[in-house]
């Protein structure tokens, strides 16, 4: 029987499918007891059991590509750290051993117990591990019976489940699934940007999805709209196949507007940057005609077993600066920390709060040689083309004295040893700490230009874990204290004729262009996918009337008032 769910549209994109039901975790293993001879073959099977899941997670890191890699990255490396850490494991080998329970019970046991800790726990970063926790122990429980524990999906589907995995998306997007419904989630989430970026339909906060809908249900899913049509009628086929056709002429229009200038209706031209990570990302921001690297994340050098060294990342920053052919390409020194899940051991692993913790520029000025190899990398590789330096985490003055003191230093020492270098290789800081927006004014004599990063900027203003499904409402760009930040930075940026961009989330979405134009943004940088979007929307505006609004803009005392600006001032035609 047709019926029609409503969730918020996470990814745009519309698709046709069968629904697969995935039910949410339940870990429901029935008590079990074995013998006191049996305790050496059931340690034996959790071990192999390990063993087997952290093959799965290697095999599956290695095959990310491109910005998959820093994406999803992160979260295959986190499981990997949770099956490394003694205290997960320690807790199952006991209740084995003097417990004389299963390994099965054992974990569903060991699993309960973490969840009663993190459940307690005040900061939300780590209340929200738990779902890190339940993947792993998923994987663990699939491998003593000799199951895989990746999710599968099959061509045609569509994924109906309570939540899903930034690991999981871009498996489930391989192996054909046009579309994922989720009956949690919020539209800025880890897993909802990933959508995005692999063009994955996404609808999330359909809370009766999993009441309403069965195995086999043919369903109609609209990415942008947030709406999902359980067994459609003739009238929803016909509609969805136009909206298909009217999502294939616009992508052959986008693509026209690659050779074409991001120039506003009353000709101001507005620079687009594209942020990367890999050959793939800067080739196809190349094609695209950006102005240049905005952000490209080192970050992924850092992943693997051991520390890169100064010629490595030389290599892989020329390589960048090669391939833009001239353009601008911005460089951010490593942010890494706990949350990164490093697993070199460069990053702590037991900080009690790793999102306020040792990372960006905290952990490269606490580890000196490191920083100081990646800057001779950065400033050797200027010779091959213009190159900007970005400095993550800034809170103050002081971390970009210090950083520009190694830069003077390392810039002397490489042209006494006869390297080719820039004659200047600009500076920057990465404003996503509230404490660096406030003090810009004390700092700004210090760098060249300076870049929004609003991801964290939100989150830390806010107090709001994006990931957090409790906190999904709260956590927006879209609330006054963030647009009246903003528009502070960057007025502070332009009275001191300093180069602003913003590199987080909210500059690649194109429905928030307008809103940016008025505020005074003059340089976008973002996601290759979604840079002819922001292009269009930047054509149709017409700047001299959006600043003219930006006042009533600044006067709105909450989300609704915002959004009501946004939709007087949409371009009709963007």
């Amino acid at each position: 029987m047709r019926q029609v769910l409503a969730g918020h549209g996470a990814s745009r994109g519309n698709a046709l499918g069968r629904a697969r039901l995935r039910l949410p975790l339940l870990l429901d293993v029935a008590e079990d007891r074995i013998g006191i001879d049996q305790v050496d073959a059931e340690l034996a099977r959790l071990h192999a059991a390990v063993a087997a899941v952290r093959e799965e997670i290697l095999a599956l890191r290695d095959r990310l590509q491109g910005a998959l890699s820093h994406e999803v990255g992160e979260f295959i490396d986190m499981h990997s750290l949770l099956l490394d850490d003694p205290e997960l494991l320690r807790g199952v080998e006991e209740l084995i051993r003097k417990g004389l329970h299963g390994a099965d019970y054992a974990l569903r046991l060991q699993r309960d117990r973490l969840a009663a800790v993190f459940a307690e726990m005040d900061d939300p970063y780590f209340r929200n591990r738990i779902d890190d926790i339940n993947h792993v122990i998923s994987r663990l429980h699939a491998a003593l019976h000799k199951r895989t524990g990746d999710v599968r999906g099959v061509a045609g589907e569509v994924l109906v489940t309570d939540a899903v995995a930034p690991s999981e998306l871009a498996q489930l997007q391989s192996q054909g699934v046009v579309a994922v419904v989720t009956t949690g989630g919020s539209t800025l989430s880890h897993s909802a940007i990933l959508a995005r970026s692999l063009h994955l339909p996404l609808v999330v906060g359909a809370t009766q999805a999993l009441q309403q809908v069965n195995d086999g249900d043919v369903l109609v899913v609209d990415g942008a709209g947030g709406q999902v049509v359980v067994e459609p009628s003739a009238a929803d086929l016909r509609e969805y196949r136009a909206r298909v056709r009217d999502e294939r002429r616009e992508r052959k229009q986008l693509y026209r507007l690659r050779r074409e200038p991001s120039r506003t209706v009353d000709g101001v031209d507005v620079r687009i940057f594209a942020n990367a990570e890999s050959r793939e990302d800067v080739a196809e921001a190349h094609a695209l005609g950006a102005a240049g690297i905005g952000l490209y994340r080192t970050e992924f050098l850092f992943m693997g077993e051991t520390l890169p060294d100064e010629d490595a990342q030389f290599r892989a920053y020329r390589d960048v600066a090669l391939g833009m052919t001239g353009r601008t390409v911005t460089i951010r020194t490593l942010d890494i920390g706990a949350d990164k899940a490093d697993r070199t051991g460069l990053a702590l692993t037991d900080e009690p709060n790793p999102a306020l913790g040792l990372r960006g520029v905290r952990l490269s000025l606490s580890r000196a040689e490191i920083f100081e190899a990646q800057m001779r990398a950065i400033v050797r590789a200027s010779g091959y083309g213009p190159v900007r330096v970005l400095v993550p985490m800034v809170s103050g003055r002081e971390e970009i004295v210090a950083t520009a003191a190694l830069l003077k230093r390392v810039r002397r020492d490489l042209t006494s040893e006869g390297h080719e270098i820039a004659e200047h290789i600009p500076l920057g800081a990465m404003i996503e700490v509230p404490a660096a927006a406030i003090s810009l004014p004390g700092f700004i004599d210090v760098v060249d230009f300076v870049s929004v990063g609003t991801n964290d900027l939100v989150q830390y203003l806010l107090a709001a874990d994006r990931n957090n499904e409790a906190l999904g409402e709260l956590y927006t760009p879209l609330h006054p204290a963030v647009l009246r930040l903003l528009e502070n930075v960057i007025r502070i940026a332009r009275r001191r004729a300093k180069p602003l961009a913003m590199c987080g989330e909210m500059a690649g979405d194109a429905q928030f262009t307008p809103l940016l134009l008025a505020l005074g943004l003059e340089e976008f940088s973002l996601h290759p996918g979604t840079l002819l979007e922001v292009r269009r929307a930047i054509r149709a505006c017409d700047l001299d009337a959006l600043r003219s609004r930006a006042p009533a803009l600044l006067r709105a005392r909450d989300r609704a008032g915002i959004e009501k600006w946004m939709r007087a001032n949409a371009p009709a035609d963007a």
